[in-house]
C-alpha cells in the first residue's frame, strides 16, 4: 500500500491565546479554545484558526467552551459574568459554518488531502470526566462506558478527545485524571494517533504498544500458576479488578524526549518508517487502494474526464451550498471542499450510532490492525502556578505516513 509523509500540528488548551503555528498539512485543536466560551472569545479564536495555512483544520471543543454545549449553558448561564447576552446557537455556527474548519462534536469524518493524495479517518469528541460543573462532562461508571461505546470511533486513524485516557499523559498532583472507559475503547480501535489536552501537566507524547491476544493468554496462565493453595490470588498483588483489566491492555510505553525543549526547534515527533519509527501493525500484507468515485473529480479540482478505457463516472448526486450528497451502504455521504483545499466527507446513517464490543479491535482506514498508538497531550497552556505568570508550551508536530488514495478509474487501470 503506497503512503506519503504528512505533517500534523497538534495543539490544545489555548484559552484565548492565538500563537504562531509551525507549518504543516493538518492542524488539530483538542479543545478549550476559550476561557468560558463567549461569542467574542470564540470569534477571535476562529479568526485565528481560519488565517492559519493548513489543508485541513480539525477542531473539538473542551469543558471551558461552555456555549458550545447548549443544555449545559442554559442551566449554568448565571455561573459566569458575560459581556453581553450569549446565543449558544450563534456561537456554534462560528465553527460549523467556517469555510476551513472541520468541527467534530462526538462524530467522525474522513479527510482527503489533494496535495499529497492521502486520507485519514478522524473521530472527535469534546467530552471529559468531571462533576458536570463545566461543559461536556460526564461522571464515570456506566455514563462513561455509554459515551465511549459509540461506533463512530471505529476505524478512525486519528482520535481527538479533550480528555486524556486513564494513565496516559494525565498525571496531576492528585494522581491520574484520565478516563478508563476511553482507554478501553482506544485499546479496541487502536488509532494511529490519539490527540488530547485538558490536563495541562500531562503535555507530552507516549508511544503505547498494545497487548496481543496471545500475550493475554500467556498472562492468564501465569496468573493461574500464581494462585495460593487455598485458591486465592497472591496477597502481594493489590490491583483492583478495574486496574488489572486496564493494565492488561498495554504491553509497553515509550516516552518522548521533546527536541524543542529550551531552544528554537519545533517539538517534533517523527513517526515515519524512514526515521525507523513507523507505527507498527499486527501483520504486513497488501491492502487494496482506497478508492474515490470519479464523480467527485470536480470537487477535488481535477478534470471530470476518466482515463481511457475506464468505466464512465456516474453523475453527481446533488450539489447544495458547495456540498455534494451521495448514498452509500453506510448511509448518506456529504462531501465538502474546505477553504484550505482538503475534502471533508461525513456519513449520516439512518441506523444511528452503534455500540460495539469493547474487547474487539477494529482496523483503521488502512484495513489492518495496529500494534501501536501515539498518545499526544498537546496542552498549550502550562499548569497554572499561583502567584506566577502563565507559561506556554510549543505545539507538537507529528510526521506520519498516510495511505494514498486513487480515483476509481485509476484504480481500475492499476488492476489490469
Amino acid at each position: 500500500m503506497p503512503t506519503r509523509r504528512v505533517r500534523i500540528v497538534c495543539i490544545s488548551d489555548t484559552h484565548n491565546q492565538t500563537p504562531k503555528l509551525p507549518a504543516g498539512d493538518v492542524l488539530i485543536h483538542a479543545g478549550d479554545l476559550t476561557n468560558q466560551g463567549s461569542y467574542a472569545e470564540l470569534n477571535r479564536t476562529v479568526e485565528w484558526l481560519e488565517k492559519s495555512d493548513f489543508q485541513a483544520k480539525i477542531v473539538v471543543a473542551g469543558n471551558h467552551d461552555t456555549t458550545l454545549d447548549p443544555p449545559f449553558f442554559h442551566s449554568h448561564e448565571n455561573k459566569w459574568k458575560w459581556p453581553s447576552p450569549q446565543d449558544p446557537e450563534a456561537c456554534k455556527r462560528l465553527l460549523i459554518d467556517s469555510p476551513s474548519i472541520t468541527y467534530l462534536q462526538h462524530e467522525a469524518a474522513t479527510i482527503y488531502l489533494p496535495k499529497t493524495r492521502t486520507h485519514l479517518g478522524v473521530f472527535g469528541s469534546p467530552y471529559s470526566p468531571g462533576r458536570r460543573g463545566w461543559a461536556f462532562q460526564y461522571w464515570g461508571g456506566e455514563e462513561a462506558e455509554e459515551i465511549w461505546e459509540t461506533g463512530e470511533m471505529e476505524g478512525a486513524d486519528v482520535v481527538i478527545t479533550h480528555s486524556p485516557a486513564l494513565g496516559c499523559l494525565d498525571r496531576t498532583a492528585e494522581g491520574s485524571a484520565g478516563c478508563g472507559a476511553l482507554k478501553g475503547r482506544l485499546a479496541s480501535v487502536r488509532p494511529m494517533m490519539h490527540v488530547c489536552g485538558h490536563i495541562h501537566d500531562g503535555r507530552g507524547v507516549e508511544r503505547v504498544r498494545w497487548r496481543t491476544a496471545e500475550a493475554d493468554r500467556t498472562e492468564d496462565e501465569s496468573m493461574s500458576a500464581d494462585k495460593t493453595d487455598n485458591g486465592s490470588t497472591n496477597p502481594d498483588k493489590t490491583d483492583t479488578p478495574a486496574e488489572l483489566d486496564l493494565s492488561r491492555l498495554v504491553e509497553s510505553v515509550e516516552n518522548w524526549t521533546d527536541p524543542g525543549a529550551g531552544n528554537k526547534k519545533i517539538s517534533l515527533v517523527d513517526a515515519t518508517r524512514k526515521a525507523g519509527c513507523g507505527i507498527e501493525y499486527m501483520h504486513a500484507g497488501e491492502v487494496p487502494r482506497h478508492v474515490v468515485p470519479d464523480k467527485f473529480r470536480g470537487l477535488f479540482g481535477e478534470s471530470d474526464e476518466t482515463q481511457p478505457g475506464a468505466p464512465e463516472p456516474h453523475p453527481m448526486s446533488s450539489l447544495e451550498d458547495g456540498a455534494l450528497f451521495s448514498s452509500s451502504e453506510a448511509g448518506v455521504e456529504t462531501w465538502r471542499r474546505k477553504a484550505g483545499g482538503a475534502i471533508e466527507c461525513r456519513t449520516r446513517s439512518d441506523v444511528g450510532r452503534s455500540k460495539v464490543d469493547a474487547h474487539t479491535s477494529t482496523p483503521g482506514s488502512t484495513g489492518v490492525e495496529r500494534r501501536e498508538t501515539l498518545m499526544i497531550n498537546a496542552a498549550f497552556l502550562s499548569a497554572r502556578v499561583v502567584g506566577k505568570a502563565s507559561t506556554f508550551n510549543k505545539p507538537i508536530v507529528v510526521d506520519v505516513e498516510l495511505p494514498v488514495w486513487a480515483f476509481a478509474s485509476e484504480a481500475a487501470l492499476e488492476a489490469q
